[in-house]
């Protein structure tokens, strides 16, 4: 019985510390510039995964709706970091993306 008991508190620790799948959201962007950026926000203690196949189809579609074919991601990301703690960890960041928006129609 205390086997189990030991399983399963080790089971939701485990749970716990599962990176959250989060889709990022256009946050900024310029039509005359042609890009969109896509942001998420993320946690040293509530790490996240992005899904930038869906980013990638958010942006697509912020593009298309201003006339343009399809959106191309620029390489990397940029971290703004809003907390440290007093080792200069980040506590809490926005991760963002910029889309190029291509094929002018």
């Amino acid at each position: 019985m205390k086997l189990n008991y030991i399983f399963i508190v080790a089971a939701v620790f485990v749970a716990a510390c599962e990176a959250q799948t989060i889709v990022p959201v256009p946050t900024s962007g310029s039509r005359d510039d042609a890009n969109v950026v896509l942001s998420y926000n993320t946690g040293l203690y509530a790490p996240t995964t992005p899904d930038w196949a869906q980013a990638q189809a958010s942006a697509d579609a912020r593009c298309k709706a201003w006339g343009y074919s399809k959106a191309d991601p620029f390489q990397g990301t940029s971290q703004q970091c809003h907390s440290r703690n007093g080792y200069g960890q980040c506590l809490e960041a926005t991760i963002s993306r910029t889309y190029q928006c291509l094929g002018r129609g």
